[in-house]
């Protein structure tokens, strides 16, 4: 007999479920007919284009419909979901819940599809006579991508994993036997609390944006080849390939910022195997839009050119299968687990790496390499040799990156570095240097052939000038102490000099001159920036003291790099003065006041602020998950987390029959036969009765209309501060139960425990903390980090340098 669940909500899983099949089946369809209109000779014939733009416009449609029935879903608290259950909760704000629309695997897969599916319309209306070819391939990764949706055994194997399966149908518990199991499920997992940054609510959409625009450059190249128009399609991809560089930078560096915001590592990259996966792409991408424009303008490195345009979107989808597949879990806090599509999404990277490479072989001989060699002298020269610094820094990269996937293919076990950081930068650091030497001296060069005297003189004075520059910015921000910092340091002002000159001709007239110009100054300053940032940045709270913090602390942090703050007690850490001042919870997230403050000579306060370092306490597991809290100067950020706190008990439920263990940490609880307005008085203030709410709200408790809920509107007034607190008295029934509120900071639980209505009074119990001796504390850690506001100024500019460039290259093509 077939269980009638209650309270689930079929019809929107349903209509979403629709809406996947029929964006597959559609996909398919366009893939077909674009393929079909793309090899009828019958150009006059439009019968397969018609079909093709017709059932591109219902995927798109479709797309929408299961992002809208997925997003309803999850706001509307639907737990019957495995994917609403798993991702959201009821204490989420609306823009968490957001960002839980794409924190699992089937949101991010169905963000990609959805830019994919407006990058299609946006080539329906502009590709003109490419876009039969172009979508053709767009489509082929559009059907990909639905198919990671699908959730469907076909002959016992699992295609694509759907975000509308049943929580029932997810799982087995003894639970869903009952036909009320809802009813046992008041809230949902939650996000991961390290996705509970703005920046995640912005940075995956514009990740995924740059991942979907890599596939136009892609699908320009493959339908050049296709169709025989083997130099045609350059112009065209050109400004896509800067679109696609733009957006994915802009999305790597908003990554950066979550990270220097939200995780507690101390800084912006940590070489993390999920960042790496990302900046792949990007890099060979930039390789890529370089060489592309030699060609363009010399006729030299057409191989090069199509290659790197080729394998940067394969290496956006074997990104993926590094994320996905689950074999970076324990290596990455970016990487989700596995969800048994390895095979798929292994088919996707094989069929986009085969394609191109059949294309390339059947071809080769077509294709306009021209016989002689480059001048040394000449622009495209460099621009080619900058093009393969940058790939052989992607090769470092990919090499140690996917160490577990060599161990998984031979059964090796071979161990990452152990200091990732210093292993990545010491390679790094001397590509960084080449590609900016030849970002500065490349820019004075002509194609083809280039007047080596005028060269010489033109980068004289940069020369020079940079000599001198280099060794006072040496000296301000000590990087003096490494010899590859210096000539990194040199590169950076180097180009900075070479490119402003360029820019100085750029405001005379020649404004197709500027992006470049603007794009490489930005690059040189986020590399001077990310420097001096990284090898100097400062660790200012240094236990000079005896004291540690226990071996299970010292297993994840650095004693020596941390101070305990005790409440109200002063302690000096480098040029300030700070103090621990309390703390407040703000739903899971409990906020540790920390006032710092800097004394002239004269002892007067000048430099006075508050930082509110939060962490998410798990009492159950013991441990905390921190989040820092950053103050920032022109010239510097103070970046301040806190290490370790004393972990507040849970809350639990109080009736007239339960056994009160918790309150054994509290005195003797005192009853108060109070009405509203009355006052009572407590050791460290008082508490002020304002009111009653008759509406009263429990969370996760269901009340019928039978039952009365009234809460207690009390003021707890300290020395310092005024907390607001409603304990809840509740009749059910024959049953009387009351939900009592802690205020941790005044150390009291109050209760509302009976209504006296033969008296007109409501009885207020009070327990409160025994005085102690000891007082409340926080272990923290304070870094200052130097000039890293070079490093998001350098990230701007090089945005609106690759901005300018799209304009102009689209210009280029009207």
């Amino acid at each position: 007999m077939d269980i009638q669940f209650a309270g689930e909500h079929l019809l929107p899983g349903k209509l979403g479920q629709f809406f996947i099949i029929l964006s597959f089946g559609t996909s398919l369809l366009s893939l077909i007919a674009y393929y079909m209109a793309t090899v009828n000779k019958d150009k006059s014939d439009l019968s397969w284009s018609k079909i093709a733009r017709y059932s591109f416009f219902i995927n798109v449609i479709a797309i929408i419909g299961i992002g809208s029935c997925l997003f309803y879903i999850i706001y509307n608290h639907m737990f019957e979901y495995h994917y609403a259950w798993a991702h959201s909760s009821t204490k989420l704000p609306v823009y968490y819940i957001i960002s839980s629309f794409w924190e699992g695997q089937e949101g991010s897969f169905w963000l990609w599809a959805f830019w994919q599916a407006v990058l299609g319309l946006i080539l329906i209306k502009y590709a003109k006579t490419w876009e039969n070819g172009v979508m053709t391939v767009m489509a082929l990764s559009q059907l990909f991508l639905c198919s990671m949706l699908l959730g469907v055994e076909v002959l016992g194997v699992k295609i694509g994993s759907s975000p509308f399966i049943l929580l029932r149908d997810a799982m087995e518990a003894p639970i869903f036997s009952r036909a009320d199991y809802l009813s046992l499920i008041p809230d949902g997992n939650g996000l991961n609390p390290l996705l509970q940054n703005y920046w995640m609510v912005i940075h995956p959409p514009t990740l995924f944006l740059g991942f979907a625009s890599m596939i136009v450059p892609f699908a320009y190249g493959i339908a050049g080849i296709w169709e025989k128009r083997y130099q045609e399609w350059v112009k065209p991809a050109l400004p896509w390939s800067l679109f696609a560089v733009m957006i994915l930078g802009t999305g790597i560096i908003m990554g950066s910022f979550w990270a220097y915001e939200a995780l507690n590592f101390g800084g912006f990259w940590a070489w993390d195997p999920v960042e790496n996966a990302s900046i792949i792409p990007w890099l060979t991408l930039i390789a890529g839009v370089h060489v592309l424009i030699a060609y363009k303008n010399s006729g030299h490195s057409y191989f090069t050119a199509l290659f790197l345009i080729f394998i940067s979107f394969v290496l956006v989808l074997y990104a993926s299968f590094l994320t996905r597949s689950g074999i970076l879990g324990d290596t990455s806090v970016h990487a989700f687990t596995s969800m048994g599509m390895d095979i798929q999404l292994l088919i996707y990277l094989g069929v986009f790496f085969i394609i191109p490479t059949i294309l390339i072989v059947k071809h080769w001989k077509n294709f306009p390499i021209t016989k002689k060699d480059e001048d040394t002298y000449s622009r495209e020269f460099w621009l080619f040799i900058g093009a393969i610094t940058l790939s052989v820094s992607c090769i470092q990269i990919i090499a140690t990156t996917s160490i577990p996937v060599f161990n998984a293919i031979f059964g090796t076990e071979v161990a990452p570095p152990t200091d990732v950081i210093q292993h990545y930068n010491k390679w790094q650091i001397a590509f960084a240097v080449a590609v900016a030497v030849i970002s500065a001296f490349s820019q004075f060069l002509k194609y083809k052939k280039t007047d080596v005297r005028k060269f010489y003189i033109s980068i004289a004075v940069s020369f020079v000038v940079s000599l001198l520059l280099t060794a006072v910015l040496v000296y301000v921000t000590q990087v003096y102490t490494n010899f590859m910092y210096i000539v990194l340091t040199w590169a950076s002002v180097f180009a900075i000099l070479c490119n402003a000159k360029i820019l100085g001709e750029a405001f005379k007239g020649k404004w197709k001159l500027s992006g470049s110009a603007v794009a490489h100054i930005g690059f040189a300053l986020l590399l001077i920036g990310a420097l001096v940032a990284a090898a100097t940045n400062k660790v200012i709270s240094i236990n000079n003291t005896s004291i540690g913090f226990g071996e299970e602390f010292a297993k994840n942090n650095n004693p020596r790099e941390n101070i305990i703050l005790y409440k109200n007690d002063p302690v000096v850490m480098d040029r300030y003065t700070v103090t621990y001042l309390g703390d407040s919870t703000s739903g899971v997230n409990t906020y540790y006041k920390v006032n710092y403050k800097a004394f002239d000579d004269k002892g007067k306060v000048k430099e006075n602020f508050n930082l509110y370092p939060n962490a998410q306490q798990n009492a159950k597991m013991r441990q905390i998950i921190a989040s820092p809290d950053t103050k920032h100067y022109l010239l510097h950020d103070v970046y301040t987390h806190v290490s370790s706190v004393p972990l507040k008990e849970e809350e639990h439920v109080h009736d007239e029959h339960t056994d009160h263990s918790e309150d054994e940490h509290y005195e003797e609880p005192v009853p108060h036969e109070v009405s509203i307005g009355d006052t009572v008085r407590f050791r460290e203030g008082m508490i002020i009765v304002r009111g009653v709410n008759k509406n009263a709200e429990i969370e996760n408790i269901a009340l019928t209309k039978n039952d009365v809920a009234i809460g207690l509107q009390l003021d707890v007034i300290t020395e310092s501060s005024t907390y607001k607190s409603e304990p809840i008295f509740l009749i059910k029934g024959n049953a009387k139960v009351d939900f009592g509120k802690k205020v941790d900071e005044a150390g009291l639980k109050l209760r509302f425990t009976n209504i006296m209505p033969e008296k007109d009074k409501l009885e207020l119990t009070v327990y409160q903390k025994p005085k102690q001796d000891k007082k409340d504390w926080i272990v923290m850690k304070a870094i200052m980090f130097p000039y890293i506001n070079l490093f998001w100024g350098g990230t701007i500019i090089m945005v609106i340098g690759f901005i300018l460039s799209i304009f102009r290259r689209q210009k280029e093509l009207k």
